[in-house]
């Protein structure tokens, strides 16, 4: 098959098969005249690091989970360590991403939302980090 066949069949682009082929994921085979040549192997590999990829895994985790797929002695123990420290950091952005919508939502709440220039949402972006409440700075000017 050659790269635009693999690219509909995985749903990858061709873009990204290449850069897989480029950081060494995949080695596809070449026909005489250069052309890549992909064989079933190199379909059941990019559909993994497909599926890898859509559950968030980097480019190296992915390295190392196709190497433990591709070993038939290997530890499922070395799978699960893998996907639960993705797992973990998954939990962390949920955990952050949770408490930036409760700020926002309560900012959006504060906000009166009128003609009168008094803005809760602003307030809260000019206070520095860990700061209770906006200090005025000399020498500082917002820009229009």
């Amino acid at each position: 098959m050659n790269i635009g066949e693999v690219s509909k069949k995985a749903a990858l682009p061709a873009k990204t098969i290449r850069y897989y082929e480029d950081i060494g994921l995949i080695t596809p085979l070449r026909d005489p005249n250069g052309y890549r040549c992909f064989r079933d192997a190199d379909m059941h590999k990019l559909a993994f690091l497909g599926r890898a990829r859509t559950l968030g895994f980097t480019i190296e985790d992915c390295r190392a989970l196709l190497a433990l797929w591709n070993d038939q002695s290997r530890a499922s123990a070395d799978v699960r360590s893998i996907a639960k420290e993705h797992l973990a950091q998954v939990e962390k952005k949920i955990s952050d991403l949770q408490e930036i919508r409760d700020t926002l939502s309560h900012l959006v709440r504060e906000c009166v939302g009128d003609e009168r220039p008094d803005c809760p949402i602003l307030k809260s972006l000019e206070k520095f980090p860990g700061q209770k409440s906006p200090q005025k700075i000399a020498g500082a000017t917002r820009e229009a």
